[in-house]
């Protein structure tokens, strides 16, 4: 606001208003005063509210494809979630993450550009231990990582990224590719500092007793050409529900899984002696009559009654009901 000095004649003219009852001292009430907004130049919005629930809602479903897959890949309880989610500066998100950690440079072909993924040791240090049949421990000392673990912790992190394609699918058709690796997350400008950049901070346990993050710093530059489908929120609201060509691709694949079938045609008891002593051509009086129906196993479960019979020059059977035993029937 400018800084007017008024002249002794105006100053006087004032005065002799207010003496006079001309002017009122009374405050005035300013009507219809338009609130306003801070608003950082050197930090803009970029990112919509819908656009960064939308990203959480994504990599929430990554998060439990990735407690899946890493509990049986290394045989233990591990439970990663979604912390939080926002959108910093460049420099922000640098000057937040710890040294040492390992910060790994990846691309999303055919995306243009390059992406962060900050692993930290608490994160890495147990799965590395778990790696060389340890029980998952963190060392005493947090320190960097040896240059064979800086390769074990390399293949982990590669997997970590291959998840992705599975749940970009409805977004777009990426093949990540790990750019780099290093233990210091200053030594690389990869973006100006004032670039804004959404954060996704996920909350990792290894057991029930260590915990770490792992952080992904996608710029806004890098998901640009991808924004527009992220707005469509309604698509990832369906956690559930499955596709029908994604059901019709696991029926397809159950039915080329192969299956062992086998038929006990009877069962009897006999001493070790007289078993010992079999001859062909011996006869053994089973418990079941010739009217009675086969069990028929699969994959060494009971599941059917059968018949025998013949189908050309080849032995086979019917089905002619379930195993009600198998199958809780009363």
């Amino acid at each position: 606001m400018s800084k007017e000095v008024l002249s002794q004649g105006e100053i006087d003219s004032l005065l002799e208003a207010l003496m006079s009852g001309t002017v009122s001292d009374e405050p005035v009430e300013i009507k219809d005063q338009k609130k306003l907004k801070v608003y950082d130049f050197r930090r803009p919005n970029k990112f919509t509210k819908e656009q960064l629930r939308t990203l959480q809602v994504l990599h929430e479903g990554y998060a439990r494809l990735l407690s899946n897959f890493l509990s049986g890949y290394l045989r233990t309880t591990i439970t990663i979630e979604v912390a939080s989610i926002g959108q910093f500066t460049y420099e922000e998100f640098i000057n937040s993450v710890p040294t040492p950690t390992v910060m790994t440079i990846f691309s999303l072909s055919p995306l243009k550009g390059t992406a962060l993924m900050e692993t930290n040791l608490q994160f890495l240090f147990p799965l590395i231990d778990l790696q060389f049949g340890g029980s998952g421990d963190m060392p005493m000392k947090v320190r960097e990582l040896t240059d064979i673990e800086l390769s074990v912790a390399n293949r982990i992190i590669k997997r970590l990224l291959d998840h992705l394609t599975v749940t970009w699918k409805d977004i777009a058709t990426i093949t990540p590719k790990i750019e780099s690796i290093d233990a210091n997350p200053h030594l690389h400008q990869l973006m100006s500092p004032n670039d804004i950049v959404a954060v996704l901070t996920f909350s990792t346990a290894v057991g029930n007793e260590v915990k770490g993050l792992i952080n992904m710093c996608l710029p806004y530059n890098f998901l640009d050409p991808v924004l527009a489908k992220f707005s469509a929120a309604n698509q990832f609201t369906r956690d559930n529900e499955q596709k029908e060509q994604d059901l019709e691709a696991l029926e397809f694949w159950l039915g080329e899984s192969d299956v062992e079938i086998s038929v006990v045609v009877g069962e009897t008891d006999i001493s070790v002696k007289d078993f010992l002593q079999l001859q062909v051509g011996d006869v053994l009086p089973l418990a079941r009559g010739f009217n009675q129906d086969l069990d028929m196993y699969v994959d060494n479960e009971l599941k059917y009654k059968v018949q025998v019979g013949t189908v050309g020059q080849s032995l086979a059977v019917q089905v002619t009901s379930l195993a009600e035993e198998a199958w809780g029937i009363v």
